[in-house]
């Protein structure tokens, strides 16, 4: 078999440099644990996938990417999940507009790659990820997600676009801004009544990008869906309060979030 190259970057991507003391690592012990690819229309996607190392059919988990793409973060998350039980796998969701890995300022990384990322590809990305992740061990008919930032917001859309999903986990994703567009013409406030899973979702009262009043908005949304309003708001956590690697990392809120996410996935029967 021709060895795997790698097309995931080592590390952490260079827009969130230098990382924190406080960045978490967790060890490959007991795991499956490395990059794969997987097919997707006229692509192969690299993704990083990581399950337990013995055993078969686990609960699966998509692992949706933050702004910065599939970078160390990431990968620490799916091994954590993989800890606990769970086949978790992220694909490179940016994978035919271009490498972010070693952009350095966020509006380059945005304007250059992130805003041409059509909603369409996405949801159709993360269906052909479910498929091949039916052929590696992972049981799809026990199917959640997961996202932060970026993917927070694509976990609301993904949540309304299969019933294949049995729970979500939104974290600090956008709710209602920026203006939409022809590739992004939806928001979550926009799809609540159209969500067919459960979703659970995590927001800081400091984010300066999402403001509570979107969370709000949110809530208003799926009241008159008649949809469960799951979303937990941490007062004093800012944005990316999870991400240990950052100065925003809430350790408190970014535990009992964790704790939240795998009770809801097991009430769920994921």
């Amino acid at each position: 078999m021709t060895p795997l190259i790698s097309r995931l970057p080592e590390g952490f991507a260079a827009a969130v440099l230098p990382i924190s003391a406080s960045t978490i690592t967790t060890d490959t012990r007991g795991l499956t644990a490395g990059e794969v690819e997987i097919p997707s229309g006229d692509i192969r996607m690299p993704a990083y996938r990581a399950k337990p190392a013995s055993g078969r059919a686990f609960p699966t988990v998509l692992v949706v990417q933050e702004i910065f793409g599939i970078h160390e973060h990431i990968k620490d998350l799916c091994r954590r999940l993989a800890k606990d039980g769970y086949y978790a796998v992220a694909p490179y969701l940016y994978e035919r507009q271009g490498q972010v890995a070693g952009m350095t300022d966020v509006q380059e990384l945005f304007g250059k790659v992130v805003s041409h990322v059509p909603d369409a590809q996405v949801m159709k990305d993360l269906d052909a990820t479910v498929e091949w992740a039916a052929t590696d061990g992972g049981d799809t008919s026990r199917l959640a997600a997961t996202g932060f930032c970026w993917g927070g917001r694509a976990v609301w859309l993904y949540a309304a676009h299969t019933a294949k999903l049995k729970a979500g986990a939104a974290w600090y994703g956008r709710l209602a801004a920026p203006p939409p567009t022809d590739l992004q013409p939806r928001h979550p406030v926009d799809i609540a009544k159209d969500l067919k899973a459960p979703v659970i979702g995590f927001y800081g009262g400091q984010d300066a990008g999402i403001p509570l009043a979107h969370v709000e908005q949110m809530r208003t949304a799926l009241a008159a869906a008649h949809k469960p309003d799951n979303i937990n708001v941490y007062p004093q956590a800012q944005h990316g309060f999870n991400a240990d690697y950052r100065p925003a990392y809430d350790p408190a809120a970014a535990k009992d979030a964790w704790a939240k996410m795998l009770e809801f996935f097991k009430a769920h029967g994921v």
